[in-house]
């Protein structure tokens, strides 16, 4: 039934909360924040988590843009610590974005599934991502030559879940939307965005939250249910 499968990316395939942890721990002793009062890498890193998937939240909603994650994140991160010195914030940003695409964990079973699924079916990315960045993440994680096309909202000049990114990819490449498939963790992102398209999903809902609007066409909890589902 399908040809063409579309992958999201981060929290998808490359497990954006372990390489974000391991990233926020190295620039927690780079930068010596235990002087600024943070007492643990691991409160710091849990501030971060929440603030920066809100704003990622915001800016898929077109509330926010790129430049006002980058420029918020950490500052807010500083603020629910108490810490007022706001000095070291874009520093801390431009170090942050230097570290984490060149992590390489991916989530649990991804290799396997995509081993399983190359030979099958034309692999593709959509992805909320900048090109720069998210090619970064894919070398780092071996992931890049599983995948025909690599589409990311600075290519389309759209983002999920505006159907015109979902567009792009069909036009690009050559692929029918009867025979398409996307596959993402973010329900109004990838779900609703897809389905808006007129696309098939896959929600992939490893955190089995509740489903509050249409019902994807498949939801799974691990990525392994792939290689039975399809």
């Amino acid at each position: 039934m399908y040809k063409h499968l579309f992958f999201d990316l981060d929290h998808t395939l490359w497990d954006f909360d372990r390489n974000s942890m391991e990233s926020i721990c190295e620039l927690y002793e780079q930068f010596r924040l235990t002087e600024l009062g943070i007492e643990s890498a691991e409160e710091f890193n849990r501030h971060f988590l929440t603030i920066n998937r809100r704003l990622w939240a915001e800016y898929d909603n077109n509330r926010l843009t790129h430049s006002d994650i980058r420029h918020r994140r950490f500052r807010m991160v500083m603020n629910a610590l108490g810490v007022t010195d706001h000095s070291i914030c874009d520093e801390l940003n431009e170090a942050y974005l230097r570290v984490l695409p060149r992590k390489p964990h991916l989530m649990e079973s991804a290799m396997e599934v995509l081993d399983y699924l190359k030979n099958r079916y034309v692999l593709h990315i959509i992805t909320n991502g900048f090109d720069e960045i998210q090619a970064l993440k894919m070398a780092s994680s071996n992931l890049t030559d599983y995948f025909q096309e690599i589409i990311t909202n600075q290519r389309a000049e759209a983002k999920k879940p505006d159907p015109r990114i979902f567009d792009f990819a069909l036009t690009v490449t050559g692929a029918d939307v009867q025979e398409s498939l996307m596959i993402g963790d973010n329900y109004d992102a990838d779900v609703r965005g897809a389905l808006n398209a007129g696309m098939d999903v896959v929600y992939y809902n490893y955190t089995t939250r509740p489903v509050d609007g249409p019902a994807p066409t498949y939801e799974i909890q691990h990525l392994k249910e792939l290689m039975t589902l399809l």
